[in-house]
C-alpha cells in the first residue's frame, strides 16, 4: 500500500532510526523527506499505544482520527506561554490544574489518542486511571501551536474537531503564527458552536464552566 501523504509529521531523522528500531515488528515505518510515514496504512489503537509506549524520550506521539502524528518539541517561548496560562488559570481557579501533555482518549471515526498541551481539569481527576482517560470531566484543553508543517491541518483543523467530538467544553487555540488566542466553545453534534478570536493584548473571557479572564497583553512578548 502506498503511504498517505496525510500520516506524515516532521521529525530528524536520529528520531526515526530510534522510532524505527523500537517499533513491533507488524508496524512499519517508513523516514521520506523529513516526515514519519505508516507504510502499511492506518495504524490500529492496539499498536500505536505499543508504539507509543516504546518511542524515545524525544518523541512524542499521537492518533489523531486514526492518523499517527508526531508532536513536535517546545521550544522556549511556547514552554513560557504554557506556564503565563497556567499561572492565571490556577490563580483564578485554585481547584484546577492545568495537567500538561496529559493523555486522553479522542475518540472520532477511529480511536484516537491525544496529548494535548494543557488539559484543564479538577485537581486530582486523573489520579487511578492511566495513561490515556476518557476526557470526561475535562473542562478545557489548550493547543500552543509550532513552527512546523503541519500546524495548521494539526491544530486547527484535526485536533479542533475532535476535541469538539469528544464533548471537552472548551478548546483554546494559541496561535503564534497569528499572534491570537481563539476559544472553542459550546460543543454541539461533534463541532463547536462558539468560535471567538482574540488578539495578543486584549482581555479574553473563557466561558462556562470555567468563568476565568486571561489579561493577554504579556504575550507580545513572545510575539513573531
Amino acid at each position: 500500500m502506498t503511504p498517505s501523504t496525510d500520516d506524515r509529521s516532521d521529525m530528524p531523522i536520529e528520531d526515526f532510526v530510534e522510532l524505527a528500531r523500537r517499533a513491533h515488528k507488524l508496524v512499519k515505518l517508513e523516514f521520506i523527506g523529513g516526515r514519519l510515514l505508516v507504510k502499511h496504512g492506518p495504524i490500529d489503537v492496539e499498536d500505536f499505544e505499543e508504539l507509543a509506549r516504546m518511542a524515545p524520550e524525544t518523541v512524542t506521539l499521537e492518533l489523531i482520527n486514526g492518523k499517527l502524528r508526531v508532536k513536535p518539541v517546545p521550544d522556549g517561548d511556547h514552554g513560557e506561554i504554557y506556564m503565563w496560562l497556567m499561572r492565571q488559570c490556577m490563580q483564578q481557579r485554585p481547584d484546577l490544574g492545568l495537567y500538561p501533555e496529559q493523555g486522553l482518549v479522542i475518540g472520532t471515526y477511529r480511536k484516537g489518542r491525544a496529548r494535548p498541551d494543557g488539559t484543564l481539569a479538577p485537581i486530582g481527576h486523573f489520579a487511578g486511571q492511566g495513561e490515556w482517560p476518557a476526557p470526561k470531566g475535562v473542562l478545557m484543553v489548550v493547543e500552543i501551536t509550532s513552527h512546523d508543517c503541519d500546524t495548521h491541518r494539526r491544530d486547527r483543523v484535526e485536533k479542533r474537531d475532535a476535541y469538539a467530538v469528544a464533548g471537552i467544553p472548551v478548546y483554546l487555540l494559541i496561535d503564534r503564527e497569528a499572534n491570537t488566542l481563539v476559544v472553542h466553545s459550546d460543543p454541539q453534534h461533534g463541532t463547536y458552536a462558539q468560535t471567538v478570536s482574540h488578539p495578543y493584548g486584549a482581555t479574553v473571557g473563557l466561558p462556562d464552566p470555567l468563568n476565568i479572564t486571561l489579561e493577554t497583553e504579556k504575550l507580545k512578548d513572545y510575539a513573531l
